[in-house]
Formats: structure tokens, C-alpha cells, sequence
């Protein structure tokens, strides 16, 4: 174990980030198997709302605009997501996914919370809760 705490929770938090991606390339096959593992978050965003402006997402993923268009383009050459011309504004796009898309997020997700509840079963709820405040404490800290 490491003495330092600040350096202990560096490395779980390094593991942890680690074995997130290696589950967004196993979930992005599951959703199409040429989906480009970088394309998961975007479509997990995207699946939180009915559309979102491209705008939105550029500040969302912190990416460079160019970077977001070609995911958006490979996300809708697979048939994952549309682009709809936004009602407000008649230079910007909004971007959805596919009904098909949604359909096998949902399924995803279902599947993770699933996985959760089994990993949390012998938890306490009380524990699980300040988890989760922590986890929002230390994600909304500024750097």
C-alpha cells in the first residue's frame, strides 16, 4: 500500500480509467464492431438526450471541433447518430442517435447497472451514497 493518499487514490483512479476503456472497446463492439472505441462517450452523451447541439458536445468532450465533426461523420456512416438542422439556429446542427443506436445504449446501460448492483450488492446503501458525493466532490473540483 502506498503511504502517501494522494498518491494512492492517483493510482486506483489510473486502474479504474484503465479498465474504463477497455470496457468502452468492448461495449463500443457491442454497438458496431468498426465503431471507434473514442466514439463511446460521445454516444453515451448522446444517449442522455433526445439531441444535442454539436456545440454542446465540443464543450462536453473538451475536443477540438474538427475532431468532433469526423467522429460525428463515422458515427452516422455506421447508422449510429443523424444530424438534424437546429430550429434555433439555422448555422448549427444538432445531433442525434438512431433509434437502433439507443436501443443498444439502453441495453448497455441496463447491463452496467445491472453489473453494479451485483458488484454493490453486500454494500451499504448509506456507503454508496457518500461514494457517489465524493466521486461528484472530486469531479467537480477545479484543477
Amino acid at each position: 500500500m502506498v503511504s502517501d493518499p494522494i498518491t494512492g487514490l492517483e493510482m486506483e483512479l489510473a486502474d479504474m480509467w484503465q479498465r474504463g476503456r477497455a470496457q468502452a472497446r468492448t461495449y463500443a463492439r457491442a454497438i458496431h464492431p468498426k465503431l471507434d472505441p473514442a466514439l463511446y462517450p460521445v454516444l453515451v452523451i448522446l444517449n442522455r438526450s433526445d439531441v444535442v447541439r454539436m456545440s454542446d458536445l465540443i464543450c462536453t468532450l473538451d475536443i477540438e471541433k474538427s475532431t468532433l465533426t469526423r467522429q460525428i461523420d463515422a458515427a452516422a456512416r455506421l447508422g449510429l447518430v443523424e444530424r438534424i438542422p437546429d430550429p434555433d439556429d439555422a448555422r448549427a446542427k444538432l445531433v442525434a442517435l438512431t433509434p437502433e443506436a439507443r436501443t443498444k445504449l439502453t441495453t448497455i446501460r441496463n447491463h452496467q447497472i445491472d453489473r453494479w448492483r451485483a458488484r454493490l450488492a453486500k454494500w451499504d446503501t448509506d456507503d454508496i451514497t457518500t461514494l457517489t458525493a465524493l466521486l461528484h466532490r472530486l469531479g467537480s473540483s477545479e484543477d
